[in-house]
C-alpha cells in the first residue's frame, strides 16, 4: 500500500488507516464480539493497513484491551494512536485536560496496549477548565520522556450549525491550534472529511497543509452513508446513535441519495469489483497527500475493501463531477 507521512515526523503510515471505534463503542451492542473485529485488524493489517486509530474512551477501555492483543504480536506492522481527555460518566462523556490526568492516562493506555510507545497520541477534546496549554505542555512531557512519539488533538467532535461568525466550522479548532503550536508541534489533526461533509476543505485542511500537519480524516464514509449499503428508511438497532441522528432521517437520506448514486457511477466507470464506498475513501485521498482517511468498521469483508481503495485513482473528470454533486447537507444539526 501506498505510505504518507504523518506530520513532520517523518512516521509513515499506510494511505488508509483503520477507526476502530465500532468495534467497541457508539454502535450495536451486538456488534461488540472481540474474535470478529480482531479478524477485522488483522485482514487490514495483512492488506497494508498500519494505522489502527482507538481512545481510552471506548468501551471505556475495552477498545484499547482489544488492541494490545494485535500489538503483542505484530508491534512492528501497527502505527497506533490513541485519545485521552474524555472521561465516559453514566449516560456523557466530561473533559478532562488536567497535567495529572493526562499522565496517568498515558500510562494506562500503554498498559492496556502492551507496548512502550504511542506512536500519536490525541487530545480528545479541550477541557474548559485548563488551559489548552497546560494540557499540551503535559502531553508534550511524554513526548520527552520517550512514552509517545508524536501529537496531535481531535476536532471531530465539531457540531453544525453552531458556525463562527466567519462562517467556518473549524475556526475555533483553527485558534486552538495555533496556541498549542507554540507549545510543541502538532503533527496531526483528526476531523471529519467526506464527501459529505466537506466542510474541512475551507480553512483546516490548507492550515494543515501549510504546516506540514496530517489530516486524519474521520468518518470518511458518512457513518456507513456513502457505501451506498443503508436505505431510507431502513431502520437502525435501537442502540445504534444513527437511529436518533438528524442525518440518517428518512427525509434527510432520501434527500442525499444522488451523493450515493454518483459514487456509484464512478465506480462503474473504473469496473467490476470497484465500490462507491472505495470511491469515496479515493476522493478522500485525493485532498492531498498528508489526508489518512480513517474508516472504521468491525468485519473483516469491509476492513479489507477499504485498504484498496489506495490503489485506486480518480481522473480530474471523477473528482469534478463528484464536487457537482447535489445533496442537502447543508441543513444538517
Amino acid at each position: 500500500m501506498e505510505r504518507r507521512t504523518i506530520g513532520a515526523t517523518a512516521l509513515g503510515v499506510g494511505a488508509v488507516g483503520l477507526g476502530c471505534m465500532p468495534m467497541n463503542w457508539a454502535y450495536s451492542r451486538s456488534q461488540q464480539r472481540g474474535d470478529r473485529s480482531l479478524r477485522a485488524v488483522h485482514a487490514a493489517l495483512d492488506a497494508g493497513v498500519s494505522l489502527l486509530d482507538t481512545a481510552d474512551m471506548y468501551g471505556p477501555f475495552t477498545n484499547e484491551l482489544l488492541l494490545g492483543r494485535v500489538l503483542k504480536e505484530r508491534r512492528s506492522d501497527v502505527f497506533v494512536s490513541t485519545k485521552c481527555g474524555l472521561l465516559v460518566g453514566d449516560g456523557h462523556v466530561v473533559a478532562n485536560g488536567r497535567p495529572e490526568y493526562v499522565r496517568r492516562a498515558c500510562d494506562a493506555s500503554l498498559r492496556r496496549l502492551q507496548t512502550d510507545v504511542l506512536d500519536l497520541y490525541l487530545l480528545h477534546r479541550a477541557d474548559p477548565e485548563v488551559p489548552v496549554e497546560e494540557t499540551w505542555g503535559a502531553m508534550a512531557g511524554l513526548v520527552a520522556a520517550g512514552k509517545v512519539r508524536a501529537l496531535g488533538l481531535s476536532a471531530v467532535g465539531v457540531r453544525r450549525p453552531r458556525r463562527s461568525r466567519t462562517g467556518d466550522l473549524y475556526e475555533g479548532t483553527i485558534r486552538q491550534l495555533a496556541r498549542v503550536q507554540q507549545v510543541f508541534p502538532v503533527a496531526a489533526v483528526q476531523a471529519e472529511l467526506s464527501l459529505w461533509a466537506p466542510e474541512a476543505l475551507a480553512r483546516l485542511l490548507p492550515w494543515c497543509a501549510a504546516r506540514g500537519v496530517g489530516l486524519l480524516a474521520a468518518m470518511p464514509l458518512g457513518s456507513g452513508f456513502l457505501t451506498g449499503t443503508l436505505t431510507p428508511g431502513g431502520g437502525f438497532e435501537p442502540d445504534d446513535p444513527r437511529a436518533r441522528h438528524p442525518r440518517f432521517t428518512s427525509e434527510m437520506m432520501a434527500a442525499n441519495q444522488p451523493l450515493v448514486a454518483g459514487l456509484r457511477r464512478v465506480a462503474e466507470r473504473h469496473g467490476d469489483g470497484v465500490t462507491p464506498a472505495q470511491v469515496a475513501l479515493a476522493w478522500v485521498l485525493a485532498q492531498g497527500r498528508h489526508v489518512v482517511p480513517v474508516p472504521g468498521t468491525k468485519r473483516a469483508r469491509w476492513a479489507v475493501e477499504n485498504a484498496g481503495a489506495a490503489g485506486l485513482r480518480l481522473t480530474a473528470g471523477d473528482l469534478a463531477e463528484l464536487a457537482a454533486l447535489p445533496g442537502a447537507r447543508e441543513s444538517w444539526d
